[in-house]
C-alpha cells in the first residue's frame, strides 16, 4: 500500500471514528502523528528527547569525510516516511547526509510559505507537457528535482520542519548507530547532486574519484562553504573532452 492510500485510509478510518472520539482528542492524535510536523504541541512525541539532527560537536572537519558510499536500505526507509516523497542517504566514516523532496501526504514540513513561494510549477501535468513554459515534453532524467513537474523542494535546510527533520534522523540512527551526525537537506541542487552520485553506485562504480567533489558540496550546503562543484554530468563531460 502506497503512502498516499495509507493517508487516505487513516483519513477514513478518523472520520468514522467521530462519532465516539470528540473533537480536541481527533486534533491531538493527527498533531502527534507523523502527518502533521507543524503543530508544534508540547509532549509530541516526534520531539521527545534530545534533538538528533544537524550539527552536534562543532569540531573542525566534520565534513572532511574520509569515503562516501549510497545507501539502499536507509534510502527506501527514508523514503516511507510520511511527508517525504523521496530521499537519497549517503553515508560516510562520519555523518549521514540526506536529501528529500517532499509531498502532501503530511503537513508542515516546511516551516513556512504558501504557494507563491513554492519552487515547482507543476501545472504542465494537466495540459500533457513537462515545462509549461516552453510545452516541452522532455526533462533530463538526471535530476531527480526540477523546477517543472516535481516532487517539492525548498532552498535552505532550514526551512525544514525540526520534526521532520527529528523524525528522519530518528530512523536513520537506529538503522545507523555509529553516524556522529545526520544532516538533512530539501534543497534542489543538492538533490541533483545525490542522485547522480547513486546513479554511479547503481552502476557498481566506485565512488572513490567523487570524494572531494562530494566533500566540497555537504561543505557548501551544511557548513557555509562558498565552492559549489559542477554536477557530475558535467566534470565527466569535462574529463572525456580532456583525453
Amino acid at each position: 500500500m502506497t503512502k498516499h492510500a495509507r493517508f487516505l485510509t487513516l483519513v477514513t478510518a478518523i472520520t468514522l471514528s467521530l462519532f465516539v472520539i470528540n473533537g480536541c482528542n481527533y486534533q491531538r492524535y493527527v498533531q502527534n502523528s507523523t502527518y502533521d510536523y507543524g503543530s508544534k504541541n508540547k509532549g509530541d512525541p516526534k520531539m521527545l528527547g534530545s534533538r538528533m539532527y544537524g550539527t552536534m560537536s562543532g569540531l573542525p572537519g566534520q565534513h572532511d569525510n574520509a569515503w562516501f558510499e549510497y545507501s539502499s536500505l536507509l534510502s527506501n526507509d527514508v523514503s516511507n516516511i510520511n511527508g517525504v516523497a523521496g530521499a537519497i542517504v549517503m553515508l560516510t566514516d562520519k555523518n549521514a547526509y540526506i536529501g528529500i523532496t517532499t509531498d502532501w501526504t503530511a503537513t508542515g514540513t516546511h516551516k513556512s510559505g504558501g504557494r507563491g513561494t513554492r519552487e515547482q510549477d507543476n501545472t504542465g501535468s494537466t495540459e500533457g507537457v513537462y515545462n509549461n513554459d516552453t510545452g516541452s515534453p522532455y526533462w533530463n532524467n538526471q535530476r531527480i528535482a526540477t523546477p517543472y513537474n516535481s516532487y517539492f523542494t525548498v532552498n535552505d535546510h532550514n526551512q525544514l520542519s525540526g520534526e521532520l527533520k527529528q523524525t528522519i534522523a530518528v530512523h536513520v540512527r537506529k538503522l545507523a548507530p555509529a553516524v556522529q551526525e545526520v544532516h538533512i537537506s530539501a534543497n534542489k541542487e543538492f538533490n541533483n547532486h545525490l542522485i547522480q552520485y547513486a546513479q554511479e553506485a547503481w552502476a557498481g562504480r566506485s565512488l572513490t574519484p567523487w570524494l572531494a567533489s562530494f566533500n566540497t558540496l555537504v561543505k557548501h550546503q551544511f557548513a557555509g562553504g562558498n565552492e559549489v562543484p559542477a554536477p557530475l554530468d558535467v566534470q565527466q563531460g569535462r574529463a572525456a573532452t580532456r583525453k
